[in-house]
């Protein structure tokens, strides 16, 4: 079996908060956080709950794999910012697609999520327990985000990506993934229980860039893959300054990175579903084409996916 991509969805709060609205919240400027990391604005969820955002996007998705929510088998939701403590969110979303006793979990891998959700997705289809696999990155991060805390509420914004994978007897778009995690580095980047998110920025940039930049040589030597023959990088959209130095590391030109941060900020679980949405619309992506997707985030997690799209 192969596990291919059929469709993509997002959603987008309409409330948005630019830089110059933090002006007059703390003590920043649109230049000092453009310089940075790249974030001209992003958006916030003041009405959205995480499960009508989540659910708008997958019913996007479904609707562009031409798919009813009734021929699901699987509902795979990553996110930091859960609806509740329990159920899962995505328990929430399979209620409000109708998807009657579709089995439904959640993920909580922070930035990386989204691909430890495809990783996950993958392995059922290729192993014949599922035929689609809906996979969601959905977060509310303002409601994360310490207002007052200039180092980190610049950074964070709403939003929710998904996409709809569905066996196949082709070859399979999923080419190679690696997924890891070091809890021994938890307090470079975390939010307790009921608290907010805190970051150490400089010990966490040095680490993002390197795990990356390992993480992608390794699905790329797995799929014997150069670094040359990749279309298009869609990397987690956490700081310019970091992609920038991940394709210094990875010797690729910057152009062949999809950067949208400058639009959304970070949005942790949901940045890369919602990148490979816009990438594909936009026909920066084909069929046939090399994709190379990776991710860092809190737990410490990190990983990639090496996809022929």
């Amino acid at each position: 079996m192969g596990t291919k991509i059929v469709g993509t969805g997002v959603y987008l709060p309409k409330s948005v908060l630019t830089n110059f609205d933090l002006e007059k919240m703390v003590d920043t400027s649109d230049e000092w956080i453009m310089t940075r990391t790249g974030i001209k604005e992003r958006r916030i969820a003041k009405e959205e709950t995480i499960t009508h955002m989540a659910t708008q996007a997958a019913k996007e998705a479904l609707k562009d794999g031409s798919t009813s929510p009734e021929e699901l088998d699987l509902i795979i939701l990553a996110t930091l910012t859960p609806e509740k403590r329990f159920p899962a969110t995505a328990c929430l979303v399979q209620a409000q697609l109708e998807a009657k006793g579709v089995y439904s979990f959640d993920i909580s891998a922070a930035c990386s999520g989204f691909l430890y959700g495809l990783d996950i997705a993958d392995s059922f289809i290729k192993a014949g327990k599922a035929k689609k696999v809906l996979v969601i990155g959905a977060e509310k991060l303002s409601e994360a985000v310490d207002w007052e805390d200039r180092s980190t509420c610049v950074l964070f914004g709403d939003g929710a990506g998904a996409v709809l994978f569905e066996n196949s007897e082709d070859e399979s778009d999923v080419l190679a993934t690696k997924m890891y995690s070091e809890g021994s580095l938890e307090e470079l980047l975390y939010a307790d229980k009921c608290g907010y998110i805190r970051m150490k920025g400089r010990e966490l940039f040095k680490v993002a860039v390197r795990s990356m930049e390992e993480v992608c040589r390794e699905v790329l030597e797995k799929a014997n893959v150069k670094p040359e023959e990749i279309s298009l990088v869609i990397p987690h959209q956490a700081n310019v300054r970091i992609i920038n130095a991940l394709a210094e590391k990875l010797g690729l030109p910057k152009e062949k990175f999809y950067v949208n941060i400058h639009k959304y900020g970070n949005t942790s679980a949901a940045s890369i579903p919602i990148a490979l949405h816009e990438a594909i619309k936009e026909g920066k992506i084909k069929r046939g084409d090399l994709v190379l997707m990776t991710a860092m985030g809190g737990g410490l997690t990190w990983g990639a996916a090496l996809l022929r799209y």
